[in-house]
């Protein structure tokens, strides 16, 4: 097994400095998907923040051709980058300078790595209860469309902040998340529309997805932990004063404002 400590080392001092590198130097660069997983691991290891979660990226086609990866990659939420309902979120020297709608689903038992996949109806036992989350990604590099799934992948697939909650107001089993409309605002004003489609199809299908990964390169997923299933809207453009709402419908709405 390589040693990705350098790796996990130069991308924290990046994150820390709001610095940007161009791409991981070769001596320390992952080169398969697996391999990133092992950096993104070292990285996680390396914080000093335990693992709140994790997200899905890039779980649409018009995703997947923007960072040029040909499927979703996944990467772990540091507990030191959450946040709750109402709070603001430092912007900073952010890069992407977008938000996104994110469907979260929380693990109410350990999930561990195993030889057959999970199947959609184990993945929905497993989950306890559907979140809202407005997602503030940002990348380390200063091209991420340039550098590849495996880069990516170390550097915990573009995350930064997420503003996590409230748990859905309603029974939510008994809905097509599928078609379920999600609404993005900035300072009142609609932005962006979508549904649960963008999201391969199904939140379900991303859900599912995601636990035969994180079961593949990343040790299976433990109770108490959840999951971003990516974004249902095309992300909006945000900068510093915005007033961040997503409307999710009957199942209530969150908000956020952007510093």
């Amino acid at each position: 097994m390589t040693d990705f400590g350098p790796a996990a080392d130069l991308l924290l001092n990046n994150w820390a400095g709001t610095a940007r590198i161009a791409e991981l130097p070769e001596s320390m660069r992952p080169r398969t998907r697996a391999e990133g997983y092992e950096a993104a691991a070292a990285v996680a290891a390396r914080s000093g923040s335990a693992v709140a979660g994790w997200k899905i990226a890039a779980t649409s086609e018009a995703g997947q051709k923007h960072i040029n990866v040909d499927g979703p990659i996944a990467g772990r939420i540091l507990k030191s980058r959450l946040l709750p309902p109402g709070s603001t979120v430092t912007l900073g020297g952010n890069i992407m300078r977008v938000a996104e709608a994110e469907f979260a689903f929380g693990f109410a038992k350990d999930m561990p790595p195993r030889a057959e996949p999970y199947r959609q109806d184990e993945a929905l036992d497993a989950v306890d209860a559907l979140y809202l989350s407005i997602e503030v990604p940002d990348s380390r590099y200063m091209d991420f469309t340039r550098v590849g799934a495996a880069q990516l992948i170390a550097d915990t697939a573009c995350a930064s902040w997420l503003v996590l909650g409230p748990a859905a107001g309603r029974p939510w089993r008994e809905l097509d998340l599928s078609a379920h409309a999600v609404t993005g605002l900035i300072n009142g004003a609609v932005k962006a529309r979508g549904t649960g489609k963008a999201v391969l199809g199904d939140p379900r299908t991303a859900l599912t997805w995601f636990l035969n990964e994180a079961a593949t390169y990343c040790g299976g997923v433990k109770a108490g932990q959840f999951v971003t299933t990516g974004t249902c809207i095309v992300p909006m453009a945000v900068a510093p004063g915005d007033e961040v709402t997503v409307d999710y419908g009957v199942l209530g709405a969150i908000s956020c404002t952007i510093v």
